[in-house]
C-alpha cells in the first residue's frame, strides 16, 4: 500500500459531479487491471469500476450510466467520473491495481453527497 495516490475527492450537491484521479507507477499501470472500490459509512467495500490494460471496462449496477472509468496511459493515471451524483454515492473511494492474485491499494479519497 502506498503505490497508488488518489485525489479529486470532496463534498457535492446532488446531481453534481466530481472527477476522481489515481496515479500509478509505471510498472503497476501497465501491467495491472486498475479498479475503484468505495466504502460508504458503516457498510462493507465494493467494487465501483475497473479497467483493463487492454482498456475494457466494467460497472456495478449503481453506478452504470452515472460513472465512466478511464486512463491516460502517457500520465500512468486512472480516473472515475462520477456524474450525477447522489446521496448514496457518499463513500470513501479507493483506487486498487490487481496483477496475479496480488493488490496494491491507496489511502482513499472522501467522497460526499448533500441532498
Amino acid at each position: 500500500q502506498g503505490q497508488l495516490q488518489e485525489s479529486g475527492g470532496g463534498l457535492v450537491q446532488a446531481g453534481g459531479s466530481l472527477r476522481l484521479s489515481c496515479a500509478a507507477p509505471f510498472r503497476i499501470f501497465s501491467t495491472s487491471t486498475m479498479k475503484w472500490y468505495r466504502q460508504p459509512p458503516g457498510n462493507q467495500r465494493e467494487e465501483v469500476a475497473a479497467i483493463s490494460k487492454f482498456g475494457s471496462t466494467n460497472y456495478a449496477d449503481s453506478v452504470k450510466g452515472r460513472f465512466t472509468i478511464s486512463r491516460d496511459i502517457a500520465k500512468n493515471t486512472v480516473y472515475l467520473q462520477m456524474n450525477s451524483l447522489r446521496p448514496e454515492d457518499t463513500a470513501v473511494y479507493y483506487c486498487a491495481a490487481f496483477l496475479q492474485g496480488a493488490s496494491s491499494w491507496g489511502q482513499g479519497t472522501q467522497v460526499i453527497v448533500s441532498s
